[in-house]
């Protein structure tokens, strides 16, 4: 068992773990994520990892309850443990010198993006971030990417915070004040990360997107995750999750993601269900 070591509500339906995985923490590396399985027949779950400590031999997961198994796994507590926690997975992201790197992170793709901006900051690079979220309650990890950024700037969806509006429209306004980017990370809903595909390829900046595609074992056996970028077919889990964004089909993407809506309704509805009885 991979024991929970610290729980934190980082927003509402947004929980961030500390999980004792001593190898993968030695070994994992920025833009790497793990698989979890919490007891026997759960499903598993693909999720980035946010941060590690090698000597204490913790890793850090951010956890979005959006559907049947997140939502489970975010009622475990301090004690508790997780059956398995499979990784270092993925490829890890290219920590090259680039020049100026603009990161935009996308609601909980906040998270994914946070290691690479500290690991590209690292590296030598300027690194200007926009962390956007539909309000004010829903912005994470901004005091940590506030730290490793030389500029961070806030959107909101509805201006509660920060810049009112999405993180594609600040960047389009530093394109056109002349702000030289040598490169652009984009990690966010699939719509928000096309987006931004769409702004940067006019002007021939290179982009990178971390995809979230459906997975199931993570190791390119499933085939679930399979994603079309240019002429090729690739695997997310052991070609990626990064890709080149201006050569990802993300309307495939989008209707991928749609693919299992009614299961999911179905499993939630249990959940409500059970939790009425409870009441009753």
């Amino acid at each position: 068992m991979y024991k929970i070591v610290s729980k934190k509500n980082l927003a509402p339906n947004i929980t961030r773990y500390s999980i004792e995985a001593p190898e993968v923490a030695r070994s994992r590396k920025p833009g790497q994520f793990v698989v979890i399985r919490a007891e026997e027949t759960s499903e598993r779950v693909p999720l980035t990892i946010v941060d590690s400590d090698p000597e204490k031999g913790t890793i850090d997961l951010i956890i979005q309850d959006a559907g049947f198994s997140t939502h489970c796994l975010v009622c475990y507590e301090v004690g508790d443990g997780f059956l398995d926690v499979l990784g270092p997975l993925g490829k890890p992201t290219d920590m090259d010198h680039f020049g100026t790197v603009v990161c935009v992170g996308g609601g909980v793709g906040t998270a994914v993006l946070y290691p690479i901006a500290k690991g590209l900051k690292e590296a030598g690079n300027e690194v200007i971030t926009i962390n956007g979220a539909r309000s004010k309650e829903l912005v994470i990890l901004e005091e940590e990417l506030g730290e490793i950024s030389d500029e961070l700037i806030i959107t909101t969806d509805d201006g509660s915070y920060g810049i009112k509006g999405f993180g594609s429209t600040v960047l389009q306004g530093m394109i056109d004040n002349k702000k030289k980017i040598d490169l652009v990370v984009a990690i966010g809903p699939t719509l928000m990360m096309k987006a931004v595909a769409e702004v940067t390829r006019p002007h021939s900046i290179k982009t990178i997107a971390s995809l979230n595609a459906i997975m199931i074992d993570g190791t390119g056996m499933c085939g679930g995750c399979r994603v079309t970028v240019g002429d090729e077919v690739k695997f997310a889990c052991v070609d990626g999750p990064e890709f080149d964004a201006h050569l990802v089909d993300f309307d495939e993407q989008i209707a991928k993601h749609r693919y299992y809506d009614k299961e999911q309704a179905c499993q939630m509805d249990g959940i409500i269900t059970e939790a009425e009885q409870e009441r009753a």
